[in-house]
C-alpha cells in the first residue's frame, strides 16, 4: 500500500491559503451566515408588522414568526446535509450531522409553536373556538391539506430521531425515514407562498424560490448526479472480502483513475451496492488503509442488516462510492508534537490509516475487552516496526481496566502533550474526552468523530 504524505501545520495552513480560507474558516463562517440569514427572517416580520396590541395579535404574531424561521430552517438543514464537498472537508461530516440534529429539533419546536399559536390567534381574532378554528384553516385555506401532511411527516421524523427512539431503530430503517424530509419540505413550500403575506411579491418571495429552488439544485447535484457521474468514471467494483475478526471484514475496492478521488486517511465514502438489500441504501464506512492507485479498502462490523449483508458480497459487485468525506485528517493537526491515536472496536479503522501516514512521534492505542477483537494487530506492529512508531494495546472489560484516564497514562507518560484522533462508539468517546481533559490535554487538541451519524 502506499502512503499519503501527511502535511504538518505549516503545509495545512499553505494548503488553505492557496484556497483563499484561512484554517477553520468555512467552520466558523457557516453558523455565521446561518444565523445572518434568520436575522433577515426575522426583518420580514419586522418591517411588516406596524404594530401588536392584544392577545390575539401577540398569537398571530409568534405564529408568523416561528412560521417563517421554520420555512427558512428546514432548506438550511437539507443543504447542510447535502455532501457538499467544502462542507464536508473543511466542517466534517460529524459536526455537520451535530448541526443537523440540534437544527432538527429546532424546527420540530417551531413548527408545533406556529401551528399552536397561529391557530389560538385566528381563533380569538375571529371569536371562535380552537378546534374548530384549526380544522376551518385546514380543510379551506391554500395548501393547507399538503402542508399539514408535511408538518405530520416533519413531526414524525422528529420524533423517530428522539435518542431514546433511535437506539430502537436500524440505520436501514432510520436512513428511509428521513427521506420522507424531502417530500415534507416540498408539501410546505406551496402554503409558505400562498399565505405567507410576509414573504410579499418583491425581493423577499424571489429570495425564498432562491433558498427553496437552490437547495433542490445542491441536492440534485450532490447526492444524484455527481455520484452517478463518479460510478460511471472509477466503475468500482468489490476485487475481495477478508475477515478481519469477530462479525468483521475488510472490503477491498478496485476501479479506474482512482487517484483522481483524493482521499486521505482518516475520510470515509459513503458506499452503495448492487446488491439485494443494498442498493438502495448508502451507508458511510471509512478508509481502513491509505488509498492506493488501484484499490480502496474499507473495514465493515456488523452493526445492522446493512453491514451485515456486506460480509456476504461477492467479488465484482458493483458499488457506488459517494466521497471522500469528512474532516477526521491530518488537516487538523496543530503542529509537530506527538500523536496519540484512541479508538475502540470499528472506530480503530481510520485511525490504522492514520497511523501508517502521519509523521513524526505517533502513539496508537486500541481499546478491546477481548484479545480476538483486537483488529489489525499484525499491519499495525509491522507498521510499528518500520517507523518507529507505537501499537498498544488496552485489553479488558471495564472493572479489569479501571477509570480510562490512569490506564492511558501508563500507555503514555507525557499525555498531556499529545495532540489526540479519537474514534469509537458514543460512550467510549465520551469518557476518553473526559478522561484526556483531566490529563491536561487542551480541547483544541482532541479531534473526535462518531459513528452515529
Amino acid at each position: 500500500m502506499t502512503a499519503l504524505s501527511t502535511p504538518p501545520r505549516a503545509a495545512r495552513r499553505a494548503a488553505a491559503a492557496r484556497r483563499g480560507l484561512p484554517p477553520d474558516a468555512v467552520r466558523h463562517a457557516v453558523p455565521a451566515l446561518i444565523a445572518l440569514g434568520a436575522l433577515g427572517v426575522l426583518a420580514l416580520w419586522w418591517s411588516d408588522t406596524p404594530r401588536v396590541a392584544g392577545a390575539a395579535d401577540w398569537l398571530t404574531g409568534t405564529g408568523r414568526i416561528t412560521g417563517l424561521l421554520a420555512g427558512y430552517a428546514a432548506p438550511v438543514l437539507l443543504l447542510l446535509m447535502a455532501r457538499v464537498p467544502l462542507l464536508e472537508r473543511e466542517v466534517g461530516a460529524d459536526r455537520l450531522a451535530r448541526w443537523h440534529a440540534f437544527g432538527g429539533r429546532y424546527l420540530v419546536a417551531l413548527l408545533t409553536a406556529h401551528v399552536l399559536t397561529i391557530v389560538w390567534g385566528y381563533a380569538l381574532t375571529d371569536g371562535r373556538g380552537v378546534w374548530g378554528q384549526g380544522v376551518e384553516i385546514v380543510l379551506h385555506f391554500p395548501d393547507m391539506l399538503k402542508a399539514t401532511a408535511g408538518t405530520l411527516l416533519l413531526l414524525g421524523t422528529g420524533a423517530v430521531s428522539a435518542r431514546a427512539a433511535r437506539r430502537r431503530l436500524s440505520h436501514e430503517t432510520w436512513y428511509y425515514l428521513h427521506l420522507a424530509t424531502y417530500l415534507a419540505v416540498a408539501l410546505g413550500f406551496g402554503h409558505q407562498l400562498t399565505t405567507g403575506a410576509d414573504l410579499g411579491d418583491g425581493p423577499a418571495r424571489a429570495a425564498w424560490y432562491l433558498l427553496y429552488f437552490g437547495t433542490a439544485a445542491v441536492l440534485g447535484w450532490f447526492r444524484l448526479l455527481r455520484p452517478w457521474l463518479g460510478e460511471r468514471r472509477h466503475r468500482l467494483r468489490v476485487a475481495e472480502v477478508r475477515p478481519e475478526g469477530p462479525g468483521v471484514v475488510s472490503v477491498f475496492l478496485t476501479g479506474r483513475h482512482l487517484d483522481e478521488l483524493r482521499a486521505e486517511p482518516g475520510q470515509f465514502f459513503r458506499l452503495q451496492f448492487a446488491a439485494p438489500g443494498l442498493r438502495w441504501t448508502a451507508s458511510p464506512y471509512s478508509l481502513s488503509a491509505p488509498a492506493h492507485p488501484h484499490f480502496l479498502r474499507f473495514t465493515v462490523k456488523d452493526l445492522g442488516t446493512h453491514s451485515a449483508a456486506v460480509a456476504a458480497l461477492a467479488p465484482g459487485t458493483a458499488v457506488r462510492a459517494e466521497g471522500p468525506h469528512g474532516a477526521f485528517t491530518a488537516r487538523r493537526r496543530h503542529g509537530g508534537g506527538p500523536v496519540l491515536l484512541l479508538g475502540a472496536g470499528v472506530g480503530i479503522t481510520p485511525l490504522r490509516a492514520l497511523f501508517e501516514t502521519l509523521p513524526g512521534r505517533v502513539t496508537l492505542v486500541q481499546r478491546a475487552r477481548r484479545p480476538e477483537d483486537v483488529l489489525f494487530r499484525r499491519e499495525l506492529a509491522a507498521v510499528a516496526e518500520r517507523g518507529g512508531r507505537r501499537a498498544h494495546e488496552l485489553l479488558g472489560t471495564r472493572r479489569q481496566v479501571g477509570p480510562l484516564g490512569p490506564a492511558l497514562a501508563r500507555l503514555v507518560p507525557d499525555l498531556a502533550r499529545h495532540e489526540v484522533w479519537l474514534c469509537g462508539p458514543e460512550e467510549f468517546t465520551a469518557e476518553a474526552v473526559r478522561a484526556l481533559r483531566a490529563a491536561g490535554v487542551r480541547p483544541s487538541r482532541i479531534h473526535h468523530e462518531s459513528f452515529a451519524l
